[in-house]
């Protein structure tokens, strides 16, 4: 797959001659910024638009960084993009530097996860990573992330970040849920609050309590289901954590409900730029 890069202003929008095997890889030679990531649906709808699009002003306001271009600068381009490269499911990435006065957006080919991840679950490792701050998404965390995955197993789905208190808060990638004690829980503070997190809580909230807080990793031989969400993963099963089998080592009950409501919703609740 190739990653075609776009650069644009508010009078302006043009492909460039940079490339790369993966939108991360292409990120990495682009100016430090903050960006969000998605996927299509339906060929131009794109779920939780508004609340990425937010997420990109927000992310700069806690950087005290200015947002030089506007939100419906932002849409023209998402739409005209997506039209030029005609893909039946694309993943995007926006990237706002923090300096300049234009921005750019990575398409590649959408490249579905397999499917026995979610019939039989992923493994994950924990890591003492942080983010220098948490509610931003920032382009510089990106190498590290990368580099830290290059020195894993080829096997470990996701690399899940643990403070000095020994709190699970979310994945490098991802967001993170537990089910313990017959509650879902999810961390609120020191995480990056993403937009599938958003919409799968919203899907669970007829399902049982929810606790906005973060398990740890001395309640991992108790906590019966875990996953993790992002935008191309949508709700995918952990079934270990480290050396710790979660449950019965079979996506749980509450995960595989979640997946199924996000899954139903997700057309519905998708948005056209």
């Amino acid at each position: 797959m190739t990653v075609h890069v776009y650069v644009f202003t508010s009078t302006d929008l043009r492909l460039i001659d940079l490339t790369g095997p993966t939108l991360d890889a292409v990120s990495l030679q682009l100016p430090v910024g903050i960006y969000t990531t998605l996927r299509t649906y339906d060929q131009n709808r794109i779920l939780g638009l508004s609340a990425h699009l937010q997420r990109l002003v927000d992310s700069l306001a806690l950087m005290d960084k200015p947002l030089r271009l506007g939100l419906p600068v932002i849409r023209s381009v998402l739409r005209d993009v997506i039209a030029r490269e005609g893909l039946a499911v694309a993943r995007l990435r926006i990237t706002l530097p923090f300096d300049r006065d234009e921005a750019y957006l990575c398409i590649e080919p959408f490249q579905l996860h397999p499917r026995e991840f979610y019939v039989h679950g992923v493994y994950c490792v924990t890591t003492h990573l942080q983010r220098e701050i948490p509610g931003a998404k920032r382009t510089d965390f990106i190498a590290p992330s990368r580099m830290l995955k290059a020195q894993t197993d080829p096997d470990i789905h996701e690399m899940l970040l643990v403070d000095d208190r020994g709190r699970i808060l979310e994945g490098l990638t991802s967001n993170f849920f537990a089910v313990l004690a017959g509650k879902l829980y999810a961390a609120d503070d020191d995480v990056l609050q993403g937009v599938t997190r958003g919409a799968v809580l919203a899907e669970a909230a007829d399902l049982g309590e929810v606790i906005y807080d973060s398990i740890t990793l001395d309640d991992l031989p108790q906590v019966t289901e875990a996953f993790i969400t992002s935008s191309g993963r949508e709700a995918m099963p952990v079934i270990q954590i480290d050396q710790q089998i979660i449950g019965t080592g079979q996506p749980g009950e509450v995960t595989k409900e979640l997946m199924a409501r996000y899954r139903r919703r997700c057309l519905e609740l998708a948005e056209r730029p």
